[in-house]
């Protein structure tokens, strides 16, 4: 092939690609969310049509269940959220203006006035935002689903261009990022959801051991909760303690305070995220929230997985880097 026709058509594909981000910048995060998805349930698709079900019905069997694992997670949650709305507001209504505490010779008043209305406007702000915003939901979630099946059912389409456009010399380096993209999306997914669970179940013991009542609708609030960068699980936590301080019990308010966030906000992270993240992402901890971290504030939710992906393909330049020097040197 012609050297700077080459040139130009990589010139070509690298200033469209930066176009297309900058056009499609709305749906940019269903787009790798959708693609991160394909790569990580393409062995389950393959699995199927191993089971003698058709490239299409694999395609999409798998696609359904992925719609409906994300109906199931995030649905009850936004629907509680918007059609309890006027309980949470009645509720906080009927909260005292006032707040009378002591401590032995010290007492004192707080003021709940300038909370209470600013947590009311906030949930009305927050179910009209949900209004407005179900249309454009609807619209990133059919597109998710579409690209989804689209990748699922031919993804030799896409390895056959890349292999193409790629000298046969860098096949190998190909393979290796393939391989290093796939184990981390997948231990990234297993992570995340493994982190859920264990908030669950370590929430649903905190709030029975605290007397609360529908520990098991807590319980699960508090597993989806996790899948909010950064906040997660300490909303529920803080909310529940302000709730235990406006009616009167402060020492359950307290300890929710201290122990959830410890408990539920914290300890799941530390222990379970660190440790798998570890052992089946082939991160070291400290850079996987590095990544972590440095992904949500950069380009926000979709960076709990793209974030530690970067990270995890720049360790895997540094070995390449590495085993190619090592080469050098013996050769």
């Amino acid at each position: 092939m012609d050297t700077y026709r080459e040139y130009v058509l990589a010139g070509l594909f690298v200033a469209l690609a930066i176009s297309a981000g900058i056009v499609l910048r709305a749906v940019l995060q269903t787009v790798v969310f959708a693609i991160t998805v394909a790569y990580v349930l393409y062995p389950f698709k393959h699995w199927l049509t191993r089971r003698r079900f058709s490239d299409r019905i694999a395609s999409a069997l798998t696609t359904l269940l992925v719609f409906v694992v994300v109906v199931i997670i995030f649905a009850p949650l936004v629907g509680m959220l918007y059609q309890r709305r006027s309980q949470f507001i009645e509720f906080l209504q009927a909260a005292p203006e006032s707040i009378s505490l002591s401590f032995g010779t010290l007492s004192g008043s707080i003021s709940t006035e300038p909370i209470i209305s600013g947590a009311i406007t906030t949930l009305r702000d927050v179910a009209v935002d949900l209004a407005v915003a179900v249309p454009g939901l609807t619209l990133q979630l059919g597109l998710f689903v579409l690209l989804l099946y689209g990748l699922l059912l031919k993804p030799g389409s896409i390895r056959t261009a890349v292999l193409s456009a790629v000298p046969e010399s860098y096949h190998d380096i190909l393979f290796r990022f393939h391989g290093r993209t796939r184990r981390t999306l997948f231990s990234l997914y297993v992570l995340q959801v493994a982190t859920a669970f264990g908030t669950f179940v370590i929430a649903l013991v905190l709030f029975w051991a605290l007397g609360y009542s529908a520990v098991l609708s807590l319980g699960v609030i508090a597993g989806i909760l996790q899948f909010i960068p950064i906040l997660g699980p300490s909303i529920l936590v803080v909310a529940l303690a302000g709730n235990d301080l406006v009616v009167g019990n402060p020492t359950r308010a307290a300890a929710m305070l201290v122990l959830g966030l410890v408990l539920i906000a914290f300890l799941p992270d530390a222990v379970i995220r660190t440790k798998l993240s570890g052992t089946t992402g082939e991160i070291a901890p400290s850079l996987y929230f590095i990544g972590f971290v440095g992904g949500v504030l950069t380009v926000g939710p979709i960076g709990i997985i793209v974030g530690p992906l970067v990270v995890s393909l720049l360790t895997e330049s540094v070995t390449l880097l590495a085993e190619n020097n090592g080469d050098s040197t013996t050769a």
